[in-house]
Protein backbone atom coordinates (compact mmCIF):
# COMPACT_ATOMS: atom_id res chain seq x y z
CA UNK A 1 0.00 0.00 0.00
CA UNK A 2 1.27 3.25 -1.00
CA UNK A 3 2.19 6.46 1.26
CA UNK A 4 -0.29 8.83 0.04
CA UNK A 5 -3.22 6.19 -0.58
CA UNK A 6 -5.35 7.32 2.12
CA UNK A 7 -8.64 9.85 2.44
CA UNK A 8 -10.37 9.71 5.17
CA UNK A 9 -14.27 10.60 5.06
CA UNK A 10 -16.20 11.82 8.08
CA UNK A 11 -19.67 10.67 7.53
CA UNK A 12 -22.43 11.28 10.34
CA UNK A 13 -20.86 10.04 13.48
CA UNK A 14 -18.16 7.89 12.23
CA UNK A 15 -14.87 8.14 10.37
CA UNK A 16 -14.09 5.36 7.65
CA UNK A 17 -11.00 5.37 5.48
CA UNK A 18 -10.94 5.08 2.07
CA UNK A 19 -7.52 3.66 -0.10
CA UNK A 20 -7.12 5.07 -3.81
CA UNK A 21 -6.60 2.14 -6.16
CA UNK A 22 -5.26 2.32 -9.46
CA UNK A 23 -6.63 1.10 -12.52
CA UNK A 24 -4.48 -1.88 -13.37
CA UNK A 25 -4.71 -1.52 -16.98
CA UNK A 26 -2.79 1.75 -17.05
CA UNK A 27 0.17 2.19 -18.17
CA UNK A 28 2.49 1.95 -15.28
CA UNK A 29 5.16 4.74 -16.01
CA UNK A 30 2.80 7.68 -16.29
CA UNK A 31 -0.92 8.13 -16.23
CA UNK A 32 -2.32 9.19 -19.77
CA UNK A 33 -2.40 12.73 -20.74
CA UNK A 34 -6.38 12.14 -21.75
CA UNK A 35 -9.15 13.31 -19.34
CA UNK A 36 -10.55 10.49 -20.07
CA UNK A 37 -8.76 8.29 -18.31
CA UNK A 38 -8.06 10.54 -15.47
CA UNK A 39 -11.45 9.97 -14.93
CA UNK A 40 -11.16 6.58 -15.37
CA UNK A 41 -8.74 6.98 -12.26
CA UNK A 42 -11.26 8.47 -10.40
CA UNK A 43 -14.26 5.81 -11.27
CA UNK A 44 -12.43 2.49 -10.99
CA UNK A 45 -9.92 3.82 -8.09
CA UNK A 46 -11.30 5.81 -5.41
CA UNK A 47 -14.52 5.84 -6.66
CA UNK A 48 -15.13 2.09 -6.22
CA UNK A 49 -13.00 2.45 -2.93
CA UNK A 50 -14.97 4.86 -1.26
CA UNK A 51 -18.41 3.31 -2.35
CA UNK A 52 -17.39 -0.20 -0.60
CA UNK A 53 -16.17 1.45 2.69
CA UNK A 54 -18.71 4.57 2.85
CA UNK A 55 -21.88 4.00 1.15
CA UNK A 56 -23.83 4.68 -1.91
CA UNK A 57 -24.66 8.45 -0.63
CA UNK A 58 -20.87 8.97 -1.08
CA UNK A 59 -20.14 7.67 -4.15
CA UNK A 60 -23.05 9.36 -5.83
CA UNK A 61 -21.37 12.68 -3.96
CA UNK A 62 -17.74 11.34 -6.14
CA UNK A 63 -20.14 10.59 -9.07
CA UNK A 64 -21.05 14.71 -9.69
CA UNK A 65 -17.95 15.93 -8.59
CA UNK A 66 -16.29 14.01 -11.63
CA UNK A 67 -18.44 15.90 -14.02
CA UNK A 68 -16.91 19.18 -13.22
CA UNK A 69 -15.08 21.36 -15.70
CA UNK A 70 -10.94 20.61 -15.56
CA UNK A 71 -9.19 23.33 -13.62
CA UNK A 72 -6.47 22.48 -15.25
CA UNK A 73 -4.28 22.34 -11.67
CA UNK A 74 -2.62 19.48 -10.92
CA UNK A 75 -1.42 17.64 -7.51
CA UNK A 76 0.40 14.34 -7.34
CA UNK A 77 -0.88 11.12 -6.08
CA UNK A 78 1.75 8.12 -4.75
CA UNK A 79 -0.18 5.07 -6.60
CA UNK A 80 0.19 1.56 -4.23
CA UNK A 81 2.39 0.47 -6.45
CA UNK A 82 5.31 3.26 -5.69
CA UNK A 83 4.42 5.47 -9.25
CA UNK A 84 3.50 9.20 -9.19
CA UNK A 85 0.48 10.47 -10.81
CA UNK A 86 -0.71 13.42 -11.76
CA UNK A 87 -4.23 14.22 -11.25
CA UNK A 88 -7.14 17.15 -11.91
CA UNK A 89 -7.25 18.94 -8.57
CA UNK A 90 -11.22 19.01 -9.51
CA UNK A 91 -11.39 15.48 -9.33
CA UNK A 92 -10.37 14.88 -5.66
CA UNK A 93 -13.27 14.93 -3.10
CA UNK A 94 -12.41 17.71 -0.56
CA UNK A 95 -16.22 16.99 1.67
CA UNK A 96 -16.90 19.02 4.34
CA UNK A 97 -17.70 16.52 6.44
CA UNK A 98 -14.11 15.06 6.15
CA UNK A 99 -12.97 18.00 8.42
CA UNK A 100 -11.37 15.88 11.61
CA UNK A 101 -12.30 17.39 14.77
CA UNK A 102 -10.14 18.68 17.56
CA UNK A 103 -10.88 14.84 19.57
CA UNK A 104 -10.71 12.66 16.33
CA UNK A 105 -6.89 14.51 14.93
CA UNK A 106 -5.58 13.24 18.49
CA UNK A 107 -5.70 9.69 16.99
CA UNK A 108 -3.70 9.91 14.38
CA UNK A 109 -3.68 7.72 10.63
CA UNK A 110 -3.10 4.18 11.86
CA UNK A 111 0.09 2.14 10.62
CA UNK A 112 1.68 5.61 10.11
CA UNK A 113 4.95 7.10 10.76
CA UNK A 114 5.67 10.16 9.37
CA UNK A 115 8.81 11.43 8.29
CA UNK A 116 10.55 14.09 6.14
CA UNK A 117 13.85 14.03 4.63
CA UNK A 118 15.75 17.85 3.81
CA UNK A 119 18.41 17.54 0.45
CA UNK A 120 20.39 20.66 1.82
CA UNK A 121 22.20 20.16 -1.61
CA UNK A 122 19.07 21.30 -3.53
CA UNK A 123 18.21 24.09 -1.92
CA UNK A 124 18.75 27.32 -3.58
CA UNK A 125 16.43 29.32 -1.06
CA UNK A 126 13.69 29.51 -3.61
CA UNK A 127 11.27 30.50 -0.80
CA UNK A 128 8.49 28.22 -2.84
CA UNK A 129 7.73 26.25 -0.12
CA UNK A 130 7.59 29.35 2.83
CA UNK A 131 5.04 30.82 0.73
CA UNK A 132 2.84 27.81 0.14
CA UNK A 133 2.83 26.90 3.33
CA UNK A 134 2.15 30.43 3.95
CA UNK A 135 -1.31 30.52 1.74
CA UNK A 136 -2.38 26.87 3.25
CA UNK A 137 -2.13 27.69 6.44
CA UNK A 138 -3.31 31.10 6.43
CA UNK A 139 -0.48 32.87 7.34
CA UNK A 140 0.36 36.28 7.04
CA UNK A 141 3.73 37.79 5.10
CA UNK A 142 6.17 37.55 8.49
CA UNK A 143 4.35 34.49 10.12
CA UNK A 144 6.24 31.14 8.82
CA UNK A 145 6.09 27.78 9.76
CA UNK A 146 9.00 26.80 7.51
CA UNK A 147 12.15 29.24 7.89
CA UNK A 148 15.01 29.27 6.02
CA UNK A 149 18.13 29.57 7.55
CA UNK A 150 21.62 30.51 6.60
CA UNK A 151 24.26 28.02 8.13
CA UNK A 152 27.82 28.07 7.99
CA UNK A 153 29.53 25.37 10.00
CA UNK A 154 33.18 27.03 10.34
CA UNK A 155 35.46 30.02 9.02
CA UNK A 156 36.88 27.22 6.26
CA UNK A 157 33.57 26.37 4.79
CA UNK A 158 30.71 28.34 2.89
CA UNK A 159 27.75 28.32 4.30
CA UNK A 160 24.15 26.73 2.64
CA UNK A 161 20.20 27.14 2.82
CA UNK A 162 18.99 25.23 5.76
CA UNK A 163 14.96 25.10 5.32
CA UNK A 164 13.56 24.72 9.20
CA UNK A 165 10.31 23.55 10.21
CA UNK A 166 8.87 21.69 13.34
CA UNK A 167 10.40 18.51 13.71
CA UNK A 168 7.95 16.56 15.32
CA UNK A 169 10.08 14.54 18.01
CA UNK A 170 9.39 11.19 19.01
CA UNK A 171 10.64 12.93 22.70
CA UNK A 172 9.00 16.33 22.10
CA UNK A 173 9.59 18.59 25.45
CA UNK A 174 7.11 21.09 24.19
CA UNK A 175 4.51 18.19 24.86
CA UNK A 176 6.17 17.56 27.97
CA UNK A 177 5.54 21.21 29.28
CA UNK A 178 2.33 22.04 28.03
CA UNK A 179 0.37 22.11 31.09
CA UNK A 180 -3.56 21.72 29.00
CA UNK A 181 -2.58 18.94 27.12
CA UNK A 182 -2.74 21.77 23.85
CA UNK A 183 0.32 20.15 22.60
CA UNK A 184 0.55 16.25 21.69
CA UNK A 185 1.91 13.75 20.01
CA UNK A 186 -0.10 11.07 17.93
CA UNK A 187 1.05 7.74 16.87
CA UNK A 188 1.84 8.13 13.35
CA UNK A 189 4.66 11.00 14.63
CA UNK A 190 2.87 13.99 14.35
CA UNK A 191 2.89 16.66 16.74
CA UNK A 192 0.04 19.20 16.96
CA UNK A 193 -1.34 22.18 18.63
CA UNK A 194 -5.34 22.04 19.87
CA UNK A 195 -6.03 25.67 20.15
CA UNK A 196 -9.18 25.11 22.15
CA UNK A 197 -7.18 24.17 24.96
CA UNK A 198 -3.82 26.65 24.54
CA UNK A 199 -4.00 29.11 27.29
CA UNK A 200 -1.04 30.97 25.82
CA UNK A 201 1.33 30.69 28.68
CA UNK A 202 3.86 29.83 26.01
CA UNK A 203 5.63 27.39 27.86
CA UNK A 204 6.02 24.93 24.65
CA UNK A 205 7.53 27.72 23.02
CA UNK A 206 10.63 28.02 25.54
CA UNK A 207 10.68 24.43 25.70
CA UNK A 208 11.41 23.78 22.24
CA UNK A 209 15.28 23.45 21.30
CA UNK A 210 14.62 24.31 17.56
CA UNK A 211 12.44 28.09 18.17
CA UNK A 212 9.52 26.14 15.68
CA UNK A 213 6.72 27.84 17.38
CA UNK A 214 4.91 31.21 16.28
CA UNK A 215 2.69 32.67 18.90
CA UNK A 216 -0.63 35.03 18.03
CA UNK A 217 -0.15 37.95 19.73
CA UNK A 218 -3.50 40.02 18.58
CA UNK A 219 -6.34 39.37 17.33
CA UNK A 220 -6.92 39.28 13.38
CA UNK A 221 -9.98 39.59 11.28
CA UNK A 222 -9.16 36.40 9.87
CA UNK A 223 -9.17 34.69 12.67
CA UNK A 224 -13.01 35.54 12.75
CA UNK A 225 -13.87 33.07 9.68
CA UNK A 226 -15.67 30.27 10.93
CA UNK A 227 -16.75 29.09 7.32
CA UNK A 228 -14.73 26.47 8.09
CA UNK A 229 -14.85 24.95 11.54
CA UNK A 230 -11.27 24.75 13.52
CA UNK A 231 -9.42 21.65 13.26
CA UNK A 232 -5.90 21.09 14.81
CA UNK A 233 -4.92 19.36 11.44
CA UNK A 234 -5.23 22.73 9.44
CA UNK A 235 -4.88 25.34 12.44
CA UNK A 236 -8.04 27.63 10.82
CA UNK A 237 -9.07 29.18 11.98
CA UNK A 238 -6.21 30.53 14.37
CA UNK A 239 -7.21 32.27 17.39
CA UNK A 240 -5.52 35.39 19.21
CA UNK A 241 -3.18 34.07 22.63
CA UNK A 242 -2.45 30.91 20.92
CA UNK A 243 0.26 29.07 19.44
CA UNK A 244 0.91 27.24 16.15
CA UNK A 245 3.71 25.70 13.92
CA UNK A 246 4.46 23.26 11.01
CA UNK A 247 1.69 20.59 11.20
CA UNK A 248 3.34 18.10 8.60
CA UNK A 249 -0.14 19.21 6.91
CA UNK A 250 -2.34 16.48 8.42
CA UNK A 251 -4.89 17.50 6.28
CA UNK A 252 -3.58 16.76 2.90
CA UNK A 253 -2.05 13.79 4.24
CA UNK A 254 -5.74 12.66 4.82
CA UNK A 255 -6.57 12.98 0.61
CA UNK A 256 -3.24 11.38 -0.28
CA UNK A 257 -1.26 14.50 -1.09
CA UNK A 258 2.25 15.48 0.19
CA UNK A 259 2.71 19.05 2.52
CA UNK A 260 2.65 22.23 0.80
CA UNK A 261 6.02 22.98 1.49
CA UNK A 262 7.08 19.09 -0.65
CA UNK A 263 4.64 19.75 -3.17
CA UNK A 264 5.88 23.04 -4.05
CA UNK A 265 9.56 23.16 -3.72
CA UNK A 266 10.66 23.39 -7.31
CA UNK A 267 14.43 21.83 -6.56
CA UNK A 268 12.75 18.69 -5.33
CA UNK A 269 14.65 19.46 -1.92
CA UNK A 270 11.83 18.47 0.78
CA UNK A 271 10.75 14.22 0.51
CA UNK A 272 8.00 12.71 2.69
CA UNK A 273 6.62 9.77 3.33
CA UNK A 274 6.56 6.74 5.92
CA UNK A 275 9.17 5.14 8.12
CA UNK A 276 6.80 2.10 8.19
CA UNK A 277 6.77 1.76 4.03
CA UNK A 278 10.43 3.20 4.41
CA UNK A 279 9.56 5.17 1.54
CA UNK A 280 9.55 8.63 0.70
CA UNK A 281 8.92 10.96 -1.71
CA UNK A 282 9.49 14.66 -3.31
CA UNK A 283 7.14 14.68 -5.84
CA UNK A 284 9.36 13.37 -8.62
CA UNK A 285 11.05 10.16 -7.45
CA UNK A 286 9.72 7.76 -4.67
CA UNK A 287 13.14 6.37 -2.87
CA UNK A 288 13.78 4.07 -0.05
CA UNK A 289 14.31 5.67 3.20
CA UNK A 290 16.85 3.92 4.90
CA UNK A 291 18.79 3.64 1.58
CA UNK A 292 18.83 7.25 0.96
CA UNK A 293 19.90 8.02 4.92
CA UNK A 294 22.36 5.41 5.09
CA UNK A 295 23.92 5.90 1.31
CA UNK A 296 23.78 10.20 1.35
CA UNK A 297 25.00 10.00 5.51
CA UNK A 298 21.59 11.24 7.00
CA UNK A 299 21.34 13.19 10.11
CA UNK A 300 19.07 15.19 12.56
CA UNK A 301 19.55 18.52 13.47
CA UNK A 302 20.76 19.02 17.11
CA UNK A 303 21.12 15.05 18.03
CA UNK A 304 22.80 14.98 20.89
CA UNK A 305 19.42 16.63 22.67
CA UNK A 306 17.93 13.48 22.19
CA UNK A 307 14.23 14.70 21.19
CA UNK A 308 14.63 12.41 18.45
CA UNK A 309 13.14 14.55 15.80
CA UNK A 310 11.20 12.79 12.53
CA UNK A 311 12.96 15.40 10.11
CA UNK A 312 16.25 14.33 8.30
CA UNK A 313 18.94 15.92 6.77
CA UNK A 314 21.49 15.17 3.32
CA UNK A 315 24.08 17.45 3.89
CA UNK A 316 24.88 20.28 1.59
CA UNK A 317 27.42 18.37 -0.42
CA UNK A 318 28.14 18.64 -4.01
CA UNK A 319 25.94 21.84 -3.84
CA UNK A 320 23.42 22.33 -6.84
CA UNK A 321 23.74 26.18 -6.35
CA UNK A 322 26.31 28.81 -5.11
CA UNK A 323 24.66 30.36 -2.23
CA UNK A 324 24.61 33.64 -3.80
CA UNK A 325 22.14 32.66 -5.63
CA UNK A 326 19.41 32.43 -2.77
CA UNK A 327 19.13 36.35 -2.19
CA UNK A 328 17.49 36.94 -5.59
CA UNK A 329 14.79 38.44 -3.15
CA UNK A 330 12.94 41.21 -2.91
CA UNK A 331 14.80 43.69 0.38
CA UNK A 332 12.84 42.65 3.74
CA UNK A 333 13.78 39.08 2.95
CA UNK A 334 17.77 40.24 2.04
CA UNK A 335 18.10 42.23 5.44
CA UNK A 336 17.69 38.99 7.67
CA UNK A 337 21.46 38.27 6.39
CA UNK A 338 23.12 41.27 5.89
CA UNK A 339 25.16 40.83 9.42
CA UNK A 340 26.16 37.53 8.26
CA UNK A 341 30.17 38.07 8.08
CA UNK A 342 30.13 36.01 4.98
CA UNK A 343 27.75 37.72 3.84
CA UNK A 344 29.07 41.12 3.79
CA UNK A 345 31.96 39.68 2.22
CA UNK A 346 29.91 38.76 -0.99
CA UNK A 347 28.85 42.19 -0.70
CA UNK A 348 31.90 43.06 -0.74
CA UNK A 349 32.92 41.66 -3.33
CA UNK A 350 29.87 42.52 -5.71
CA UNK A 351 28.03 39.36 -5.84
CA UNK A 352 25.08 40.11 -4.00
CA UNK A 353 23.02 43.51 -2.76
CA UNK A 354 22.12 43.30 0.63
CA UNK A 355 20.62 47.45 0.76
Amino acid sequence: MGIFNFISLKKDDYLCTAFISINPKMKNNKLEKSEANRRNFIKLGLLSSVSAVAGMSIMKNLAEDEEKTSSGEKIRLLTPDGKIVEVDEDHINKYPEALITPAESRKGIPNRSFVMVIDLARCKNARKCVESCQKGHQLDYHEEFMKIQLIQNNEASEPYWFPKPCFHCDEPPCVTVCPTGATFKRDDGIVLIDNTRCIGCKFCITSCPYSARIFNWSHKDKFDNKEIPYSPETQVPAAEGTVMKCDFCADLLRQGELPYCAKACPMGVIYFGDKNEDLVTNGEETVQFSKLINDRGGYRHLEYLGTKPNVYYLPAVNRQFPVERGFDHEDEIIERYENVPYVKKLEEEGKIKTK
